[in-house]
């Protein structure tokens, strides 16, 4: 098998379905990370969003909550859910995770999960940059250290590089995960996807590149 073998996982921590995916992804990585290499590429889902949310997005969004709880049986805290004039900005909870990523790669995914968990169950603003440095300390990151890099303009860039090689790469909904072997790439999955499926997608793409190489 090539070592340029990746599977590309494009999620945002503030996506209700990539928290749904959460235990379909931690099989994934555990059957697969050691046949090939597993990578989380940011997506944006609402980056820069500047405005508070409406009564009606409010709803239309809790309604999609519960969709993910009833199909996928996540846990969801909906009691007091995103209070009134909460900004949907998912920017900064990426740029966090990216930031996470260059101090400490081997922490990016207890990382990116600790953003969802505490958004989702806890109802803690996670588009707080203090916030996001607590959660980075809870990894035994330096809050300090951490805030300093969240907070510059090198972040904000690599950040936004991490969206636009998402919507080059042709992804249009989160989560999506695309192989990669080389030049040669093909989606398994656009929006969420049983795990199952996902296993037996991913075991045919490693025994066809298995035979080819």
């Amino acid at each position: 098998m090539s070592s340029s073998t990746t599977l590309w996982y494009f999620a945002d921590p503030m996506c209700s379905w990539c928290w749904g995916f959460t235990s379909t992804f931690e099989k994934i990585k555990s059957e697969f990370d050691e046949k090939l290499k597993i990578a989380l590429m940011l997506g944006g889902l609402r980056p820069g969003t500047t405005e508070p949310m409406s009564a009606s997005l409010r709803e239309d969004i809790l309604h999609h909550w519960r969709e993910v709880h009833k199909m996928t049986g996540q846990a969801f805290n909906f009691e007091e859910a995103l209070p009134e004039g909460f900004v949907y900005d998912t920017e900064p909870a990426s740029r966090a995770v990216v930031t996470v990523a260059e101090m400490a790669p081997e922490k990016i995914f207890p990382y990116f999960k600790s953003i969802q968990s505490t958004f989702y169950l806890k109802h803690i603003d996670v588009t707080n940059g203090e916030k996001l440095a607590e959660l980075a300390g809870d990894q035994g990151i330096a809050s300090d250290k951490f805030l300093v890099n969240f907070e510059s303009e090198l972040a904000k860039q690599k950040t936004l590089q991490h969206f636009q090689a998402a919507r080059q790469a042709g992804v249009t909904g989160f989560p999506s995960l695309i192989l990669q072997d080389g030049d040669d790439y093909q989606f398994i999955a656009k929006g969420y996807r049983p795990f199952d499926q996902l296993q037996e997608l991913i075991q045919n793409w490693l025994e066809q590149y298995a035979a080819v190489n």
